[in-house]
């Protein structure tokens, strides 16, 4: 809620039979104005259903110990991720993909960035 839509619900409560004073709207206009981001904040990390991805690194190495020898010296990529909420503890997920993996993550993750698009894009 920005300022200008403040100011008109404010008014509006006023008007309202039965509604606040103008001390009142003042009190709390001046506390939505000074605490408007944290109030914005909280709720955010109070609506979200599940942990949020805060942070991800990721690194390629050569396998050097396999169950069969043709897998040896084959190109790995190795992705953590850290998940959690704001103000909690973090959980770390580690995932390996060999090379045809990396192609069905990236396959994927382009069919929800076109899903995406779609939605977003105005004609």
């Amino acid at each position: 809620m920005d300022l200008n839509q403040l100011e008109a619900f404010l008014t509006a409560q006023t008007k309202k039979q039965g509604g606040i004073t103008s001390d009142q709207a003042a009190v709390i206009a001046k506390f939505w104005k000074n605490h408007r981001m944290k109030i914005h904040e909280s709720l955010i990390s109070q609506s979200r259903w599940d942990n949020v991805l805060k942070n991800m690194n990721w690194r390629v190495d050569l396998k050097s110990q396999s169950r069969h020898i043709d897998q040896i010296n084959t190109p790995v990529a190795i992705v953590e991720m850290e998940l959690g909420k704001t103000g909690q503890e973090s959980e770390f997920l580690c995932l390996e993909f060999d090379e045809a993996k990396v192609s069905q993550m990236l396959k994927k993750l382009s069919e929800i960035e076109e899903s995406m698009n779609s939605l977003t894009q105005t004609t």
